[in-house]
């Protein structure tokens, strides 16, 4: 029995797929829900597994765009499985094989071939006025700088007329020797739903970046004193995400047009946060979503940040869990990005880029000192956000964040930390 296996739909609004890699050959045997494939939607990777037992013939190519119910290859259920290896083409001593064999055929295909090129012409011979220059040739190479060992004479013999010289080009760089090859890669399907993702958001919204900066001295100092009790009891590191995401949800429960989106002519609030985080995975950036954050505690958030990016980076991440947020955190500064401008989450209408933490002197109280300090972006979309409700919402953030103990934990840590 022939089973066509088809695409089958790894989301909702999916149409096609990419054939990211096959994981087996054509002719081979497979098993059943052996994974035999890796497609790429514009969502995530996801592995396609074998629905029988049987013999694989292959009707897409790697790279190839297939739509959703499509037949990609067919099962024969009714052969059997192969025992061993089967023998090779070719083994040495073998009548009529053997790598001797395999040279005679090689010296006979090169004896029969023939020889169609033609012999080559004798240079032309240079002479001692090849190369010269004219006086009138060497009058205007002077004015340009140009050695007249770099130029190619047309007079007799090779010399350099004037008309040469004026011709004559400054060189603006020669090759070294180095390698100066280039490669062309096909993008996979996400890298390019990315692109275009970024392209819409870039035409399709009234972009504008407000930018701050965090004093993060009193979270380093938190850290400090109970990280290592908060993972020894939780099992997940006191990181930063935490902290700036419980920011962002009280940033956000003051200024709600932040966590509005554009619905037509309609303005769209909601009364939840649902926070998407920027990870890089194997396959490009990933945004998956921290469901009802206004609802996590300190260690929830933490926990969920690990999980999602452990899926993100083994490519087990799922359409749904990078489907809907209704705001973005993304933090370049695991790369040592000091200040950038991050691109809207469409349909979302802000994110909030984090970046690097460098000791810089700083006022404080009329003194110069040196503190650990943190830029912050804000991109939000005008049409909907003014500019007042920005920049307090990036002030707000600021102010969590530089004001844990009091505005993050109700003057509680031991009872914010679960300890």
């Amino acid at each position: 029995m022939i089973l066509e296996m088809k695409v089958p739909s790894p989301g909702e609004s999916i149409t096609e797929v990419e054939i990211a890699e096959w994981l087996v050959q054509d002719g081979d045997y497979v098993e059943k829900d052996q994974a035999i494939a890796e497609v790429d939607s514009d969502k995530a990777t996801l592995e396609l597994p074998a629905e029988a037992s049987g013999t694989i013939t292959l009707k897409a190519e790697e790279g190839d765009a297939v739509a959703v119910g499509a037949v990609v290859c067919l099962i024969d259920t009714s052969a059997e499985k192969p025992e061993g290896d089967a023998p090779s083409t070719y083994e040495s001593g073998d009548e009529g094989g053997g790598d001797k064999n395999v040279a005679d055929d090689l010296k006979k295909e090169q004896e029969q071939t023939p020889n169609t090129g033609e012999k080559a012409e004798n240079p032309a011979q240079k002479t001692y006025a090849s190369g010269t220059a004219s006086p009138a040739a060497k009058k205007v190479l002077a004015e340009k700088g140009i050695d007249a060992t770099a130029v190619s004479g047309t007079g007799k013999d090779g010399r350099i007329t004037k008309d040469d010289a004026v011709k004559a080009v400054p060189s603006m760089g020669t090759p070294t020797g180095g390698n100066r090859g280039s490669t062309h890669s096909k993008m996979s399907m996400l890298r390019r739903k990315v692109a275009e993702r970024l392209v819409e958001a870039k035409n399709t919204t009234a972009m504008l970046t407000t930018f701050n900066e965090v004093n993060m001295t009193p979270i380093f100092e938190l850290r400090k004193q109970y990280k290592e009790d908060f993972k020894a009891k939780h099992g997940v590191s006191l990181g930063f995400m935490s902290f700036f995401s419980l920011a962002v949800v009280r940033a956000l429960e003051m200024y709600p047009a932040v966590n509005s989106m554009i619905d037509g002519k309609q303005m769209l609030t909601y009364d939840f946060v649902d926070i998407s985080i920027a990870v890089s995975g194997p396959k490009g950036l990933m945004v998956p979503v921290i469901r009802n954050a206004e609802n996590l505690t300190f260690r929830g958030i933490e926990s969920e940040v690990k999980r999602l990016a452990l899926r993100a980076r083994d490519g087990e991440i799922t359409v749904d869990e990078m489907t809907g947020g209704t705001f973005t955190i993304t933090n370049g500064g695991v790369f040592g990005s000091m200040l950038s401008t991050p691109i809207i989450n469409p349909p979302q209408s802000g994110i909030l880029g984090m970046h690097n933490i460098i000791e810089r002197p700083i006022a404080v109280d009329g003194k110069v000192e040196i503190h650990p300090m943190m830029y912050v972006a804000l991109s939000y979309d005008h049409r909907i956000i003014d500019g007042k409700e920005s920049v307090g919402f990036l002030v707000a953030v600021k102010e969590a964040l530089e004001n844990p103990e009091e505005l993050l934990m109700d003057n509680n840590v031991k009872k914010a930390l679960e300890m």
